[in-house]
């Protein structure tokens, strides 16, 4: 398969700032399941794979992150 050559762009409306990660404290999971971590930086919530932390992280507003996890509390991402 051939690797793509196009290139991510931040959405227009995208008004969240270009985070320093690499002094973050980095959290995994409650039980340490899963390959999930996340970080709390200057106000935004990172979130990243763990078995691969070279790749570009999430970045949430406390707001688009409480959505996230009350939708997750919900069972809203579950398989049916």
């Amino acid at each position: 398969m051939a690797e793509s050559t196009i290139q991510q762009q931040p959405l227009a409306s995208w008004d969240k700032p270009e985070l320093d990660l690499s002094n973050a404290e980095w959290r995994s999971g409650s039980r340490g399941r899963g390959d999930v971590q996340i970080a709390f930086v200057e106000g935004f919530v990172a979130m990243r794979n763990s078995g691969r932390p070279e790749n570009p992280s999430l970045i949430f507003t406390p707001a688009e992150w409480g959505a996230f996890v009350s939708g997750a509390r919900e069972g809203e991402f579950d398989l049916t």
